[in-house]
């Protein structure tokens, strides 16, 4: 935390974007609207699954339930702080606010690719091994699954946070980016960095490249299966099923990969600034409807749940008599 002059960093300050006043009120207009929405639409696949008696005992929406809390958490860690920094122009956060800030927000990420792959399984078990899929996806595995989801994906980067809070910082305090990613703080310690760049892109290669080849095993077995599947109305219902769980999957493991998994210094110019806004703030709106979209279980229970309150609402209203 100590500078070369043998001052202390008590703080660091977010660049941001760098726009003039016009596109930043734009932005944080689009940004407010972004995330009111994801909580709605990502809340309300919560109550659905959790008010109906059959969705809540599947497998697939135990998972999706679950992902839909995890949504909200991502996208809480980073946007609320984004939305105060564009509305008050104060751009300051403490150095253990920061760190926080990058450990909550990568462990969430990494629990997100623990997620995406249980919900690969959960296919791959439902499609290539169905006759076995009612005795291994069972609602307790299930749970000890998401559990398990949580626990390795707050793990993996103690160890790089630890050793990123033991550096020295020498020159500027600037952070050149809206929220606390290690790229821009490992460029700001004094050398030598030791074990911490090394330790953070190993548990980054780790779990993105191993969730990344568990997710293309399982949907490789899936397509292979349905391909070979004689019956049409199978085979159509299984690819429409999976297609949506593909576009999540390719939409954040394709954003995240660009953003990280290029050559180091490309990857915080305004373009990289650019997607990590979109797997930030977008990727949690969209995922919630890209599930939801050709889901007719969901969209029936939704519709039980708009006919309930409706009915509730209607009870409350005093009729007037003639």
């Amino acid at each position: 935390m100590e500078l070369a002059n043998g001052t202390a960093v008590q703080e660091f300050i977010l660049l941001g974007f760098g726009m003039d006043q016009q596109k930043q009120f734009l932005l944080l207009v689009l940004l407010i609207m972004l995330y009111m929405l994801t909580l709605i639409e990502n809340s309300t696949i919560i109550t659905v699954v959790l008010i109906d008696s059959q969705l809540s005992q599947l497998p697939m929406y135990i998972l999706l339930s679950n992902f839909s809390w995890l949504e909200i958490c991502y996208v809480t860690t980073s946007v609320p702080r984004l939305l105060f920094d564009l509305a008050t122009q104060n751009h300051v956060i403490s150095f253990h606010a920061c760190l926080l800030q990058f450990y909550v927000w990568f462990s969430l990420g990494t629990t997100e690719f623990l997620f995406l792959s249980a919900m690969a399984l959960d296919r791959y078990l439902a499609i290539c091994h169905p006759l076995h899929y009612p005795n291994i996806m069972s609602p307790n595995f299930c749970y000890r699954l998401v559990s398990g989801c949580w626990i390795v994906g707050f793990l993996g980067y103690m160890a790089p946070v630890v050793l990123m809070s033991e550096l020295s910082f020498c020159g500027d305090n600037i952070i050149d980016h809206f929220v606390c990613d290690p790229l821009p703080i490992l460029s700001l310690a004094c050398p030598p960095l030791g074990k911490a760049p090394l330790t953070w892109q190993i548990s980054l290669n780790i779990n993105y490249l191993g969730n990344v080849v568990f997710v293309m095993f399982s949907y490789g077995n899936v397509i292979y299966t349905l391909m070979k599947s004689s019956s049409k109305g199978h085979r159509k219902k299984g690819f429409s099923t999976i297609s949506m769980h593909l576009l999540v999957v390719t939409i954040f493991f394709g954003t995240v990969g660009a953003m990280y998994m290029v050559p180091s210094g490309k990857s915080h110019s305004s373009v990289g600034k650019a997607i990590t806004v979109f797997y930030a703030a977008v990727t949690p709106f969209l995922n919630p409807l890209i599930y939801c979209l050709r889901n007719d279980r969901v969209k029936q229970a939704l519709g039980k749940l708009l006919r309930r309150m409706m009915g509730l609402l209607l009870k409350k209203i005093p009729v007037k008599k003639r």
